[in-house]
């Protein structure tokens, strides 16, 4: 039998890197080839991997953000599951359609749900500078590079994108080890 206060936070951090594995180097393939089918597949079907990280990250820090951390943890993860439908159809879905294709209203909701994931986003990572449990580096920057990000996927690709996509990869990558060594305790 498994205990959970062992696996749940080890999975997230695994979780974690993964995301930032397959933000940070699509991101950092895309800076020199562009977008490409290959790219778009890794980004779109890696966004999975979202929620089970900022599950272990809110537990991480829960005893100490309080109900304002409750409340940015919930708005954060409205927005992130809006925005992984977002990433999973920019990526897999509208990648492969002739530009002008995309109906108004699908274009509409997509920004609503970017902007969704921007507050929540924004939230979140006020409730971890708050909290003081992470790294006060990562904890700005998940959310400054998380927001950066969204209004760049609303944007045609350029290498400013494409660093986003690292610098997110990197912020992940320190906060999913911050939560690894509470998995031994």
């Amino acid at each position: 039998m498994t205990d959970n206060k062992v696996f749940l936070p080890r999975f997230g951090a695994v979780c974690g890197g993964v995301l930032a594995l397959s933000i940070g180097v699509p991101g950092a393939v895309e800076a020199f080839t562009g977008e490409t089918a290959a790219t778009s597949l890794v980004i779109g079907l890696g966004t999975a991997f979202g929620t089970p990280a900022v599950v272990a990250l809110h537990g991480h820090q829960a005893h100490a953000s309080g109900r304002f951390g409750a409340f940015a943890f919930a708005a954060n993860m409205l927005g992130l599951g809006l925005f992984t439908g977002v990433a999973f159809a920019l990526n897999l879905v509208l990648f492969f359609q002739e530009p002008g294709q995309v109906a108004a209203v699908t274009q509409a909701v997509l920004k609503g749900a970017s902007l969704a994931f921007v507050l929540g986003t924004v939230l979140f990572g006020v409730s971890m500078v708050r909290a003081k449990v992470f790294p006060a580096v990562p904890a700005w920057g998940y959310g400054i590079s998380f927001t950066v990000l969204a209004v760049f996927a609303a944007l045609p690709d350029t290498p400013w994108s494409a660093l986003a996509h690292v610098v997110c990869a990197v912020v992940l990558v320190w906060l999913a080890k911050s939560v690894w060594p509470t998995a031994l305790a």
